[in-house]
């Protein structure tokens, strides 16, 4: 398979200047807007909750495991199609573990657990189509720490 390059560009603007900038920790807010040409809708992010953020708004460590959860999806609707599988609904209820360390921190974990209906093809194949998703999926080919599956097929 040929090698090619791909882009992307997002920018990211901060919008949590109370009025005195970063002149103390608590003196402004985590919230900031990520915008991207092309893109209908912005995402509103903010920090954890636990390091002064916005609960309500998206924080770097849920759209880390939602890229995950996302490209692994994609990853596997393409490969089931491959196989045969025919899948009528995928949904996953994704769990990361993050280990704060001093100052700085890191992901140690992400497990996805994908619940796939389908509606023809064999269910074993469809379990273990899982693994071929997860060699070519491009952001968990692109992470340090483990991403485990604990997928349930569904026959329908």
């Amino acid at each position: 398979m040929l090698e090619h390059d791909h882009h992307y560009i997002v920018h990211v603007e901060w919008q949590g200047n109370l009025g005195t900038g970063t002149s103390g920790y608590r003196d402004y807010a985590r919230t900031h807007l990520v915008t991207a040409e092309g893109k209908r809708h912005p995402i509103e992010g903010s920090s954890d909750k636990t390091f002064r953020g916005e609960p309500e708004r998206w924080n770097p460590e849920d759209l880390l495991l939602t890229a995950l959860s996302q490209c692994h999806m994609l990853s596997y609707l393409h490969m089931a199609t491959k196989h045969g599988i025919v899948v009528t609904a995928y949904e996953d209820d994704a769990v990361g573990t993050m280990r704060t360390e001093g100052e700085g921190g890191r992901f140690t974990s992400v497990t996805l657990r994908p619940r796939v209906t389908i509606s023809a093809g064999d269910p074993a194949v469809a379990a273990a189509v899982h693994e071929e998703a997860h060699e070519v999926c491009f952001i968990a080919n692109s992470v340090n720490f483990p991403v485990r599956h604990e997928p349930v097929i569904v026959v329908a």
